[in-house]
């Protein structure tokens, strides 16, 4: 047999073990619903989506976000969300798709089984198209729109904090909430919480303007705020005077030197970089009026955890993932809200606020142990000057 033959046969060959190859799969089940292979006429990507751009307030309704931020966000994550397709696979699922996908699940916390008749997908691949995209979303975004604070950024977060809250030398105030998860396997009480629900805990420290600077995602729902901020890396960090905070300034116009200072609620242990309010019923004018003002300054990360909510319909009821794909989800909606923020500026999402229901409230303890002398004579030392230096209240 000359060459020509033999490469006609090699030919041949290959192309009958490609035809029972196919003829194999097609008398097997399908590996596609049919109705999967119509994704291109009836998946909502297709021919809603389309639609949209060419209506700006819809476009924001149905993703949570404008059309210019959403594409200023496709364009840093489309190569990470790029997938090397097999000319196999006749109708791939592209990276706009992908992200549109996940932003929907993020803004409706639909199922992944309703998402998947939405979009025209299977649901597995829903859940592992949503699992991949947030740990982009989180990798790619962090650096850009949540970076580790540096001294020059919290004198500017202070400085921004005096102008609108007036309350001086404050780094950010600090909460926690409850997510909602389903019980993880083998995990006992550890993440049933004094609302006897299952959760994992959000503890955030929040600017000026409303946005996230540090957060700690996935402590144990049994843990009240002390407990959760006691076992964080900010904890840890604060204790030991590795967090960047900025030297000891003086108060404005004053010749009073103090620390510079994060400010939570009494579930918080007072510390000389952490202020809370005095505790106790009937307390001195000075005392009410430094707790006015602290309460005041803290509606930041209220009003930060209220957009969350409103904006990610996904904490409105259990995340149905793994923990750890719960705490990725947790890590990109703060960080996505940090980009809108910045991108479209706040004003508009303070709007239609729905804030955090009373049961995801972290747990208010009694007592927090034993306060030291020098944190007590600081939150003294703020407490002398807001109240030589009162404001009018609305």
């Amino acid at each position: 047999m000359d060459s020509s033959s033999e490469d006609e046969f090699d030919l041949l060959d290959s192309v009958g073990s490609k035809w029972l190859i196919l003829q194999e799969s097609s008398s097997r089940e399908c590996s596609v619903h049919p109705i999967n292979n119509e994704r291109g006429a009836f998946g909502e990507y297709h021919h809603l989506f389309k639609i949209l751009r060419n209506f700006p307030e819809k476009f924001f309704s149905y993703l949570r976000i404008e059309i210019e931020t959403f594409d200023y966000l496709l364009n840093l994550t489309k190569d990470s969300t790029h997938k090397a397709w097999k000319n196999c696979h006749g109708n791939p699922i592209l990276q706009e798709e992908r992200l549109v996908l996940t932003l929907r699940y993020l803004a409706t916390g639909a199922s992944f089984k309703h998402l998947a008749f939405e979009f025209c997908m299977g649901s597995s691949t829903v859940g592992l198209i949503v699992k991949e995209t947030v740990e982009i979303l989180w990798k790619i975004l962090q650096p850009l729109h949540m970076p580790v604070p540096t001294s020059d950024t919290f004198r500017k977060i202070a400085e921004e904090y005096f102008n609108v809250w007036n309350f001086p030398n404050c780094l950010g105030a600090i909460d926690g909430k409850h997510i909602r998860i389903n019980c993880p396997a083998h995990s006992g009480t550890m993440y049933f919480n004094y609302k006897h629900f299952y959760s994992i805990v959000l503890q955030a420290v929040v600017d000026a303007n409303h946005r996230f600077t540090i957060i700690d995602v996935g402590g144990y729902g049994k843990q009240s705020d002390g407990g959760t901020f006691r076992s964080s890396d900010m904890y840890e960090l604060l204790k030991n005077k590795q967090l960047n905070i900025p030297l000891n300034e003086y108060l404005p116009s004053t010749n009073t030197l103090v620390p510079f200072v994060f400010i939570g609620d009494e579930a918080y242990p007072l510390l000389e970089n952490l202020l809370k309010p005095y505790s106790g019923e009937n307390l001195e004018k000075d005392s009410e009026c430094f707790n006015k003002r602290l309460s005041r300054a803290r509606k930041t990360v209220e009003c930060a955890f209220g957009i969350l909510y409103s904006k990610w319909r996904i904490f409105s009821k259990a995340i149905e993932t793994t923990e750890r794909t719960a705490d990725n989800i947790v890590k990109a909606c703060c960080v996505l809200q940090n980009m809108i923020i910045d991108k479209e500026g706040v004003q508009r999402h303070l709007k239609d606020i729905v804030f955090f229901p009373a049961e995801m409230a972290m747990q208010r303890p009694q007592h927090s142990g034993r306060t030291a002398d020098n944190a007590k004579l600081i939150r003294d030392t703020f407490k002398i000057y807001i109240c030589s230096n009162e404001i009018g209240y609305l």
